[in-house]
């Protein structure tokens, strides 16, 4: 099932921009290649519909790890404030 890019990603057209001249680098420089606008689009939308949803989960279980570690030291934090009595 193909999926627009801005279904999955929204990308500025300054990101698309940069993110299409990184790839047509790439392909320059590591296969002395250099490919069309249509390649260049057809190899964005795909990253962005396959690689940008694995690496956005990726990120997301990223920050639930860190957001658990900064809890659990506002607790400790929390306990350490009780008198005893």
């Amino acid at each position: 099932m193909k999926r627009n890019l801005n279904e999955v990603i929204q990308l500025s057209d300054k990101q698309k921009k940069q993110l299409i001249g990184e790839i047509k680098a790439f392909y320059l420089d590591n296969r002395g290649e250099e490919i069309g606008i249509i390649e260049e689009q057809q190899i964005l939308d795909l990253f962005c519909r396959h690689l940008a949803p694995i690496v956005y989960n990726k990120a997301l279980d990223d920050s639930i790890c860190w957001l658990k570690e900064r809890v659990e030291d506002i607790e400790a934090d929390y306990y350490t404030l009780y008198k005893n009595i």
